[in-house]
C-alpha cells in the first residue's frame, strides 16, 4: 500500500483535493480515508472534456503530492485521488552508453563476418583488425534500430512522459550482432492518446529509415543462381517481395519453372513454409545494406504483433480497449503454428503468454482515441501485415 507524505494526513487533505476535484466535476459523493491506496475517491460527471480535465486536475494535484486517476463506472465518472509516488533515483546513462558501445562492436562483428576472406579466417588478430569492413552494415542497422527507440523516446518526452534512454542488446557472435533495444516507461502513461502516439512512434520512425536503406542496399545487391545445398535465405516479407520486385522486376527467388502448380499458388505456400527449396532459382544476393534494411523490416514486425505490451498490442489496446484481451488467444495460435516451420515463433509464443498478458496501466482511462489517432493506429496495426516475416531464416 502506498503511504501518504509526511507532512500530510488524508483527513488533513482530502477538503483541498475535493476543492480541486471541483474545479472539473460535479462531484456526486466523496468516500474519503485509504482504500486501496487512495486517499480519496470522488464520484460524479465531468464538466468538460477528459483531456482538459485531467491536465487541471494534475496540476492542482501535484502541490498537494498526489495523483490523480480518472476512471469511468457504471456510467459515473470516477477520480482517485493517490499518494505521489517517491522521486525516482536519476538515470544512470553510463549503463546506457556502455551498452551502446559493445552493441557497435557486436554489429560491426557482424558486420564483418559477412565479407568473405573474414568469415574464412580464424585467426582472431585478424578478425580485430578488419572490423572496420564491418561499418557499412552495423551503420545502416543501428541507424534503423535508434530511429526506432528514438522515435518512442522525443514522443515520450514530447507529452511529458518519464522515459529512460534506450538499453541495447548486444549478441556477440549472433547474425545480427544484436537483439535490438529496449526503452522504460517509468511512470503509468497518461491516456490512451499519449500511449498511442508514443507507441506507434517506434516502428513508424524506424520503417521511414528501413525502407531508403534496403532499396539502397538492393541497388548494390546482384543476382545469382542458388546453389544445390548448403545455403541460407533470409525470409520474405510482403514488403520485402515487393522491393525486390521494384529493384529487379521479377518476384524474387524466381524459380526456373512453376511445373503445373499455378504462380500464385507457389508463392502462398513458399511465403509461409519456405518450401519448395529454392535451390537453382535466381534470387538477391543481399549486399550488408540490403540485409540491415531487411533487418529493419523484420524487427518492425516483431514489434507489431498486437499482443501485450509490444508496440503492436499497444496500438490494438488504444483503439478496442479490454477487447485486446480476446485477440491474445489468436496470436498465441499463430505463432504456434508457425513455429512448426520456425522453431523460434515458439519462444515468442512463450513470452507472450508469460511476459505479455498486461496491457499498460493508464492514469486517464476515460480519454479516448480520436478520430485522426484511430486512423493511424489502424494503419500502423494494418503495416504488420506488410512487414511481417512467417519465415525470418531457413537453411537449405
Amino acid at each position: 500500500m502506498l503511504e501518504l507524505p509526511p507532512k500530510y494526513h488524508a483527513i488533513d487533505v482530502v477538503p483541498d483535493l475535493r476543492a480541486v476535484a471541483a474545479q472539473v466535476m460535479e462531484i456526486a459523493d466523496v468516500t474519503a480515508g485509504l482504500q486501496d491506496g487512495n486517499t480519496a475517491r470522488f464520484r460524479g460527471q465531468l464538466r468538460f472534456d477528459s483531456t482538459d480535465a485531467y491536465k487541471q486536475l494534475a496540476a492542482g494535484f501535484q502541490p498537494l503530492e498526489h495523483t490523480p486517476l480518472l476512471r469511468e463506472e457504471d456510467g459515473m465518472h470516477v477520480i482517485l485521488a493517490m499518494p505521489s509516488l517517491a522521486e525516482r533515483q536519476p538515470p544512470r546513462v553510463w549503463i546506457n552508453a556502455v551498452l551502446f558501445g559493445l552493441t557497435v562492436i557486436t554489429v560491426l562483428f557482424a558486420g564483418a563476418g559477412m565479407e568473405p576472406e573474414f568469415a574464412a579466417s580464424l585467426d582472431p588478430w585478424f578478425i580485430v583488425t578488419r572490423l572496420y569492413t564491418g561499418w557499412p552494415f552495423a551503420v545502416s542497422l543501428l541507424g534503423i534500430l535508434l530511429a526506432h527507440e528514438l522515435g518512442h523516446y522525443f514522443v515520450a518526452r514530447w507529452h511529458g512522459a518519464s522515459v529512460t534512454l534506450p538499453y541495447f542488446i548486444p549478441l556477440p557472435f549472433g547474425f545480427l550482432g544484436t537483439m535490438g533495444a529496449v526503452i522504460r516507461m517509468q511512470a503509468p502513461t497518461r491516456d490512451r492518446r499519449v500511449l498511442m502516439d508514443i507507441g506507434i512512434a517506434g516502428p513508424l520512425a524506424g520503417i521511414v529509415v528501413a525502407l531508403p536503406v534496403l532499396l539502397v542496399g538492393l541497388a548494390l545487391s546482384k543476382t545469382n543462381v542458388l546453389p544445390a545445398t548448403g545455403f541460407a535465405m533470409e525470409g520474405n516479407s510482403i514488403l520485402y517481395l515487393l522491393a525486390k520486385f521494384m529493384m529487379f522486376g521479377r518476384w524474387l527467388p524466381a524459380p526456373e519453372t512453376y511445373g503445373e502448380m499455378p504462380a500464385l499458388l507457389h508463392w502462398v505456400i513458399y511465403f509461409f513454409t519456405g518450401q519448395p527449396s529454392p535451390a537453382g532459382a535466381t534470387d538477391v544476393l543481399v549486399h550488408p545494406v540490403a540485409l540491415a534494411g531487411w533487418a529493419g523490416l523484420l524487427v518492425t514486425g516483431l514489434n507489431l504483433i498486437p499482443a501485450g505490451q509490444l508496440d503492436g498490442g499497444h496500438a490494438l489496446f488504444t483503439l478496442v480497449g479490454e477487447r485486446a484481451k480476446s485477440v491474445l488467444p489468436y496470436v498465441l495460435v499463430a505463432l504456434a503454428l508457425m513455429g512448426v516451420v520456425w522453431e523460434g515463433w515458439w519462444i515468442w509464443a512463450a513470452m507472450i503468454f508469460f511476459l505479455g498478458r498486461q496491457r499498460a496501466l493508464l492514469l486517464d482511462e476515460v480519454t479516448q482515441l480520436d478520430p485522426a489517432r484511430r486512423m493511424l493506429a489502424t494503419f500502423t496495426l494494418a503495416l504488420f501485415f506488410l512487414v511481417i516475416t512467417p519465415i525470418p531464416m531457413m537453411i537449405y
